[in-house]
């Protein structure tokens, strides 16, 4: 994060505070290689931070009053008490950085007010992670100015609580995860069952590839239905199998669980993907850790036919994406986070990139699709003081 950008934010928190923020801090937004829908079923995932981040320009009070503005959204200071914060009152933007304070005092954390001002340059609803990115930063802001003691960890516990509780979005624990505890160069290996962590080394150009993002410009919305559908399916599933969660199903098993779920097809695709998936991410780890880094490109292809078959949170734009960019050489594709619209991934070869981003953009606009953002994604760091 440069220098420049994080006084800039400063610079615009004095002019609508009329005072210098405490400090500015960063949190990214993140990709996840592999491992989708997987966190909320205590399964494996494999995200890595973006260069896109949210900043946050930020300085206690000490009155109960919590001021809140956004560079990305239109309008003036938003002003909550602290003390009248309730879970799902709030469908706005503000419902994020508020829920990150609600969650910190219902675990018992004095915070007794802020001033924040927030811009963000990971693109909304793109499957990319804002929302976590956001709440991510605020929370190290106020870790830090509270001197609260929470390590990343923790700090992306609050956060999943903030989202699930507060805004109402049943999502798992990978997004906050990643953004508080990337590391520079590598992906994070997660168990999400006990928050244990394994950095990867993931220099891609160093071999001479690259991992480009497809932003295929269709929003999403976690909060919506069918996300929360197949997260109560998949809790469903694991009922039926009589386990705590899909993750206790060994892949080894899968065929025989599948045999004891009889005719119920939509938990059957449910159970299939989780316990597949999970084992894509075991598969993916191993060979990067091999050295085959190349190898990972059929396992992410893998990933996205059973995403769109099994457990059907594709969409024609992203199944495009896939189909495009494998057809004009790229070592493998899928999408990317919690599905219906948002981005997917590209692995290729360095020397391919311009082939498959055009054969992309060409697929996108023989079909009438709006015309997708391609960017290059490098590895990136976590969460951060920058000023």
């Amino acid at each position: 994060m440069s220098v420049d950008t994080a006084a800039a934010v400063a610079e615009r928190f004095k002019e609508l505070y009329g005072a210098e923020p405490e400090g500015v801090w960063a949190a990214p937004g993140r990709v996840n290689l592999i491992g989708e829908h997987t966190d909320y079923n205590d399964g494996f995932v494999m995200p890595f931070a973006l260069p896109h981040t949210a900043l946050a320009a930020v300085s206690r009070r000490e009155d109960g009053v919590l001021r809140l503005h956004s560079a990305d959204v239109e309008g003036g200071v938003v002003e909550l008490r602290v003390e009248e914060l309730e879970p799902e009152s709030d469908r706005n933007w503000t419902a994020y950085p508020s829920g990150v304070v609600w969650a910190l005092r219902a675990a018992g954390h004095a915070v007794t007010g802020a001033d924040i001002h927030l811009s963000s340059t990971v693109p909304a609803g793109a499957g990319l992670s804002s929302s976590a990115a956001l709440e991510v930063v605020v929370a190290l802001a106020l870790n830090d100015l509270y001197d609260l003691g929470q390590k990343g960890w923790q700090l992306a516990r609050l956060c999943q609580r903030a989202e699930n509780m507060y805004v109402g979005a049943p999502v798992g624990i990978m997004d906050q995860t990643a953004s508080a505890c990337c590391e520079a160069g590598h992906a994070l290996f997660l168990d999400t069952r006990d928050l244990s962590q394994k950095q990867i080394p993931f220099d891609l150009a160093a071999l001479g590839l690259r991992l480009l993002v497809v932003d295929t410009q269709v929003k999403h919305s976690h909060s919506e239905g069918e996300y929360g559908k197949r997260r109560a399916g998949c809790e469903k599933g694991a009922a039926l199998l009589g386990v705590n969660a899909l993750r206790d199903v060994a892949y080894d098993d899968l065929d025989a669980a599948l045999d004891r779920l009889g005719d119920d097809e939509e938990v059957r695709r449910l159970v299939r993907h989780v316990v597949t998936e999970d084992q894509r991410v075991e598969r993916v780890v191993a060979l990067l850790e091999s050295g085959e880094t190349r190898a990972i490109g059929p396992v992410l292809t893998e990933g996205h036919a059973s995403l769109r078959d099994d457990f059907q949170v594709s969409c024609p734009e992203l199944d495009l994406v896939v189909r495009a960019a494998n057809t004009a050489g790229a070592l493998g594709a899928r999408m990317t986070g919690g599905g219906f619209g948002g981005s997917a991934i590209v692995l290729a070869e360095a020397t391919d990139v311009e082939t498959v981003t055009k054969a992309v953009e060409e697929a996108f606009a023989a079909a009438g699709f709006t015309a997708p953002r391609v960017f290059e994604a490098v590895p990136a760091a976590g969460a951060r003081r920058v000023g």
